[in-house]
């Protein structure tokens, strides 16, 4: 009997065989990985309840860990320093118990924390990206880019051209760009990356028509930041778009915040990248032009967190809730997306309940509705314990900040959702500083100026419609 005749007589018990094994070995990865019970129930029962396409969505949706090694930098090995005492401050600031917040995160993660930082904010991207440009004009030695969005746009274009001039200095030149970031914009900045001879890869070039990469397909590089000459650093949540240059006026206007950074956390920012770009390109970034000695240059003492679905699982999850689980008086989070899971609303609560004023502000009108959605049905189970919830006007904000108790700032990429804080790779920095913490405050003040608080009488008298729709789109608030 020829083989074709096998084939299509004896299909149906090849595509049965198939589903069984494809289901078992998705749930026993199931059984031995999701770390939720709960996670690891509901996908068995997908994966055997909806023949074939079950394993493949597991694939897709649920396989969200990614091993790989961080790599060996022989010229910056980062040393284990004890924690500055009283952070900084004299010791009747009442900054003595974050002191255990500090050791706490320095046992989650590697690195330590760095004196003679100094850390200034650069409000949208009227004021972020000529800085951001001028810095690459600036750069003698090495230039390293990350950015999550990198779009073919006027401000894109700024970006290319000054990274160009830098390429014909022969400064050595590195762009890393988020694989689905560069669909943002079409043509994607790739193309002109490439005319323009700059050295640029993309991170997990994963489609569903690339099958051997699809369980990466969900696992995004959302970390923003450049490095210049290792001696200059920009991070932050601010991608590369013209949205954020509000002077412009322009169709789709985006708030965001960025930093310039100098001092020896750069050091730390720097490593993050060559990591990436080893992992993407097999490329070893190493030696001095990339690794200077940092010089001291203010008075924060900051530590960068990296987090992600690989060896740094959980970083920034942990330290929110040892931030939560420390303060005393206030803590302020500023984000754009705010759909927390069950832990993080339990430890806001509590901090509520202790007593101490939290306050979340989101932005009025979200660039993406169902996450909205999603998060205003949430928005009753933190009011209820005292939180207090802000809406900020338009335009959309894109920041990403948490300030405790006038002392202790986390900035960078990440924001309040699982996406964050359990599939993407991002990067943030804590800072232990009284004068910076206060100078972010006065920031988000301005912000507030003209905020609308939301009530919990307000939420609960939406119409069951709108309930119902929030509700549905909860559900789905892992992958949003």
């Amino acid at each position: 009997m020829h083989w074709l005749d096998i084939l299509s007589r004896f299909w149906p018990h090849f595509a049965a065989g198939f589903d069984f094994l494809a289901a078992l070995f998705a749930s026993i990865h199931a059984l031995l990985c999701k770390r939720d019970t709960r996670a690891a129930t509901i996908w068995i029962a997908v994966v055997w309840l909806v023949p074939l396409f079950g394993p493949i969505l597991y694939l897709v949706l649920g396989v969200n860990r990614l091993r790989r090694r961080a790599v060996k930098l022989a010229v910056h090995k980062t040393l284990s320093r004890p924690i500055p005492e009283n952070l900084g401050e004299p010791e009747h600031d009442g900054a003595e118990h974050l002191k255990l917040l500090a050791r706490v995160v320095n046992r989650v993660i590697a690195q330590s924390l760095t004196t003679g930082n100094r850390i200034t904010p650069l409000v949208n991207g009227d004021e972020a990206f000529p800085a951001m440009v001028a810095a690459i004009d600036s750069a003698k030695k090495s230039i390293s880019l990350c950015s999550y969005i990198f779009d073919n746009d006027a401000s894109g274009k700024q970006f290319v051209a000054a990274l160009q001039r830098a390429v014909e200095r022969k400064v050595q030149v590195r762009v890393l760009v988020d694989a689905a970031g560069t669909r943002y914009s079409w043509p994607p900045i790739t193309w002109k990356l490439r005319h323009a001879k700059i050295p640029f890869a993309k991170f997990l070039p994963a489609s569903i028509f690339t099958p051997w990469r699809v369980a990466t397909i969900n696992l995004r590089n959302h970390r923003k930041s450049l490095i210049v000459d290792g001696q200059m650093a920009f991070t932050g949540g601010m991608n590369i778009r013209h949205g954020n240059v509000l002077a412009t006026k322009p169709k789709s206007p985006v708030q965001d915040l960025h930093f310039r950074l100098t001092g020896p956390a750069i050091t730390q920012l720097q490593e993050a990248f060559a990591n990436d770009w080893a992992f993407t390109t097999d490329e070893i970034l190493d030696g001095e032009i990339w690794f200077p000695e940092a010089k001291e240059s203010g008075d924060v003492i900051a530590r960068v967190i990296p987090d992600g679905p690989d060896g740094d699982f959980d970083n920034l999850r942990q330290t929110l809730l040892a931030a939560l689980a420390e303060a005393q008086t206030s803590v302020k989070i500023l984000t754009p997306y705010f759909l927390p899971d069950i832990v993080l609303v339990s430890a806001l609560n509590l901090a509520a309940l202790r007593g101490v004023r939290v306050d979340i502000i989101l932005p009025a009108e979200n660039n993406l509705p169902p996450v909205q959605w999603a998060s205003r049905a949430m928005w009753w189970q933190v009011l209820e314990r005292g939180c207090h919830i802000w809406l900020t006007p338009p335009p959309f904000d894109h920041s990403k900040l948490m300030i405790v108790d006038g002392h202790w700032v986390l900035l960078g990429s990440a924001n309040w959702d699982a996406r964050s804080l359990r599939l993407n790779f991002e990067l943030n920095i804590e800072c232990y500083s009284r004068e910076f913490a206060g100078e972010m405050e006065k920031v988000i003040a301005k912000k507030l100026h003209g905020a609308h608080e939301v009530t919990l009488p307000e939420v609960d008298a939406r119409s069951y419609p709108a309930k119902l729709r929030d509700a549905v789109a909860r559900l789905f608030s892992p992958y949003l």
